[in-house]
């Protein structure tokens, strides 16, 4: 769990980790988050601050109007009323929001985003999902489950994926689907896509070639997500991000190969790293208050 005391500007005051003890069940992540919120706020007033609202991410289904974590395979959580259960626990105003667009939020306010009306973020990491913030405001969706972009079909018949069905996004181009395809053609079961990235930059042919193929099946995610969308930005995060222009390059130009009456949107790499979540939770926050960066 990435943790932050934040200041109504968007200022980081105070920054922790703490595991999730997925491990332990849901229960047990409940308690943990609600507990750590807890310690964030008896910290704020240690340094003479008052907290004014507590905002909580997480993955999985979201229910930001119910502030209910609905589902998520990661840690378990099956209808937990969060928000609710902060508010109680800590005395304050609570959100609750979705871990990839309150990112959305955060980049489109504070950081590569910041200016435009219309923002697409796309994390694309273990997996891929997307938030669309449109004004400021982030698109949850008429079930919370806005953004899944990863589950875009992109190669018919293609690679399984865990969703159940093949060939989507996320099984073709997200960087666990990179460093699995390489291992399988190399025989090297340990490769990851940052060793991808960077055999492919030193000329490696068939690193070139299976960075290429992502390349091409992100090219074809964002395109449809453009015809959707028809954003002025795209921001890309998560960890595949981190390859900056060796993935930045190829994919715009593939991108722009396949334009036919679409605007393009410009394609870039997101600002805030791995704050972009508690900056985003901190957002929600604020908008519950009524008070925004």
């Amino acid at each position: 769990m990435k943790c932050a005391l934040v200041r109504p500007d968007g200022r980081v005051h105070h920054e922790e980790r703490h595991p999730t003890l997925a491990g332990r069940g849901p229960e047990a992540v409940t308690g943990n988050i609600l507990a750590v919120a807890e310690g964030l706020a008896a910290r704020a007033r240690a340094d003479g601050l008052t907290p004014v609202a507590a905002g909580i991410a997480v993955p999985g289904v979201v229910d930001e109007v119910t502030g209910v974590a609905v589902w998520s395979a990661n840690v378990g959580f099956r209808d937990v009323p969060l928000r609710d259960l902060a508010a109680r626990r800590l005395g304050l105003p609570a959100a609750l929001g979705h871990d990839v667009r309150v990112g959305a939020l955060a980049e489109a306010r504070l950081g590569a985003g910041r200016a435009r009306r219309h923002v697409l973020f796309v994390a694309i990491g273990t997996g891929i999902a997307g938030g669309l913030v449109v004004d400021g405001a982030g698109y949850p969706g008429a079930h919370g489950a806005a953004g899944e972009i990863g589950h875009v079909t992109v190669r018919p018949g293609g690679t399984p994926c865990g969703c159940g069905l093949r060939g989507c996004l996320e099984a073709e181009a997200s960087a666990k689907a990179i460093g699995r395809r390489y291992a399988e053609l190399s025989g090297q079961p340990r490769a990851t896509a940052f060793d991808v990235a960077t055999r492919a930059a030193a000329g490696e042919r068939l690193a070139t070639g299976v960075w290429q193929d992502a390349v091409e099946a992100l090219a074809d995610g964002l395109l449809t997500a453009q015809a959707l969308y028809d954003v002025g930005v795209i921001v890309l995060g998560g960890g595949l991000a981190e390859a900056g222009d060796r993935l930045l390059a190829p994919l715009r130009d593939a991108f722009a190969r396949r334009v036919t009456f679409h605007r393009s949107p410009e394609i870039v790499r997101a600002e805030l790293g791995d704050t972009a979540g508690c900056l985003g939770a901190a957002l929600l926050a604020l908008d519950c208050l009524g008070t925004t960066a």
